[in-house]
Formats: C-alpha cells, sequence, structure tokens
C-alpha cells in the first residue's frame, strides 16, 4: 500500500483517495463499516463539483484501435489522426498506444521526436518487448489476428502503417512506459500491448480523458473512468452493429465526405461527450472494462 501512496504522491492527484488495506482492520465487517463511514461523506463533495468551460488544451486523448479491416488505415484511423493533430496544435495531448502495432513503422516514428533520448527509449521499450514475445514463441510479427488477416491485414507492417496513422503528423513530444504521464502538452507514444482492454486501461491510467477507438470488425469495449468513442472504418458497420458505433468514418469512401469537414463534425462529437453532455454507446451500454497489463506477454 505504501507503494502506491507514494506513486500517487508524485503524480499529484487533484482528487481525494482513500485508502483502506485489509490486513490493517480486526474483520471485513469492520472493513466495510469504515469504508462506508469514509466514502459518503467524500461522495456528498463529488457530488457538488459543478462542470466549468475548459479550452480543448485540457484534453488528454487515447488513440486506440481494434478490430480492424482493410479500411482502417484509409479512413478512420486518418481521421483520428487529423483530430490528434488539431487537439495537439491548441496545446492539447495525445497518446498513441499499442506498441506491437508499431511495429515495421519505427523510423518515422524515431524521425519524428524531439530528442534523441526519447527516441533511444522508444526504441528500447520496443525491442524490450519484442523480445519477451519471443521467449515464449511468439513476437511483434505475429501481431495480426484472423480477423485482421481476413480482412486484408496481412502482415505487421501492412497493420502497423494503418494504426500509426492515428497519431496524426505532429512532432513527438514524448514517449511513455504504461501508466506513465504525459508531462507536457504534445503527441505521446505510450508503451501498452494490442489487446484492447489492457490498452485502453493504460490510457486511461496514463491521464486520458477521452479515448478515440476505430474498428472496423466491431469490437464491444468501454472504461469505466473514460469515455471510449467508437469510430467504423466503415459504413456497413453501423448499420449492422448500431449499439455499439458512435460516429461513422467510412463516409469518407461511401459518401466521399471531405476530411475536414468530416473532422470538425467528430470534433464537435468529442466536445459534447467530453462536457458531459452526450454518452458513448459504451457508456449506455455499461461496458466498464478493466484490464491491467501484467508485464506477461500479450500482444
Amino acid at each position: 500500500m505504501s507503494l502506491l501512496e507514494e506513486a500517487l504522491a508524485k503524480l499529484n492527484p487533484q482528487k481525494p483517495v482513500l485508502y483502506f488495506e485489509q490486513q490493517q482492520f480486526s474483520s471485513e465487517k469492520d472493513m466495510l463499516q469504515k469504508i462506508v463511514s469514509k466514502t459518503y461523506p467524500e461522495l456528498e463533495k463529488a457530488n457538488s463539483i459543478e462542470r466549468k468551460p475548459a479550452g480543448l488544451d485540457k484534453l488528454n486523448i487515447g488513440l486506440e484501435c481494434g478490430g480492424s479491416d482493410g479500411f482502417s488505415g484509409i479512413t478512420a484511423n486518418p481521421l483520428i489522426g487529423y483530430i490528434a493533430d488539431k487537439i495537439t496544435a491548441v496545446g492539447g495531448r495525445a497518446m498513441l498506444s499499442e506498441f506491437p502495432e508499431l511495429c515495421g513503422v519505427e523510423q518515422d516514428l524515431i524521425n519524428r521526436c524531439e530528442t534523441e533520448e526519447m527516441a533511444d527509449k522508444f526504441i528500447k521499450l520496443m525491442e524490450t518487448y519484442n523480445a519477451e514475445a519471443k521467449k515464449v514463441g511468439s513476437g511483434f510479427d505475429m501481431n495480426p489476428s484472423p480477423g485482421n488477416i481476413k480482412d486484408g491485414l496481412i502482415t505487421d507492417a501492412i497493420k502497423s502503417a494503418g494504426a500509426a496513422t492515428k497519431a496524426g503528423r505532429a512532432p513527438i513530444s514524448g514517449i511513455l512506459d504504461y501508466t506513465e504521464y504525459p508531462v507536457k502538452s504534445g503527441l505521446h507514444l505510450l508503451c501498452t500491448p494490442g489487446n484492447d482492454v489492457e490498452s485502453t486501461t493504460g490510457l486511461a491510467g496514463s491521464g486520458a480523458n477521452l479515448i478515440l477507438f476505430s474498428t472496423g470488425l466491431g469490437t464491444p469495449t468501454g472504461n469505466p473512468v473514460c469515455p471510449v468513442i467508437k469510430i467504423s472504418s466503415n459504413s456497413e458497420l453501423p448499420k449492422r452493429m448500431m449499439d455499439i458505433i458512435d460516429f461513422d468514418a467510412g463516409k469518407l469512401i461511401s459518401e466521399e465526405a471531405d476530411i475536414e469537414n468530416l473532422s470538425e463534425d467528430l470534433l464537435n462529437l468529442i466536445v459534447e461527450i467530453a462536457s458531459g453532455k452526450t454518452a458513448t454507446c459504451a457508456q449506455k451500454l455499461g461496458q466498464d472494462d478493466f484490464i491491467p497489463w501484467k508485464r506477461g506477454v500479450s500482444l
């Protein structure tokens, strides 16, 4: 418990944190009574907090994809990258996750790192992660799922080239290990597995207050503390799975929509959701998924 308290203290949390360690109580009943008595007054304080206007520079957006198809790299992911560039341009933060899905595009990302130290940290994290996977007979080259392959993403490099477009073209301002916090504005690379829930959990743990999640096959994933906006890469998916898709990026092809105009529509939705005026499909369905990465081999 002391390690957790020390780690959170370094982050200087703006919200109170209550700690309860079962070994410090004489019984489970005693612990539960203490939890209830301490928690309710804090909930009353939380309920009294009112929303206040904030600029887009206060956004920290997570960039994620799952169930990708052959359209992901030409519709949804580039649209998300367009949004990421807009957010970072006004002083906000964006975090690109899923390091196994950056295999094959390392040089482009290295070239965009603001310092050599950042580039070295990125490569070290990538090489260490891949080496651990190879020890158990896997590796980044085995990342594409059967669904990915069926829909055209047949190699890790093809999948990575499309996945990396979620980061737009901004310079890379920071390299983060799992759940590290960004300390400045701009684009960051966050080391997480490709596994959807382990990755979204890591993004939320690194301070994301909203996650843009592209999907071509449909992925029913949410997060208990961070809204997850599902963005489809094709226009057929929202028709088949309308209950999980929040935005159709497939219009770039099906309706020949202009990416600037479509990005404004998506940005307006982001503002509505971040403001608490609109709920995501995942929130409506109660998809509160939470799985911390335990450093085992998970691609």
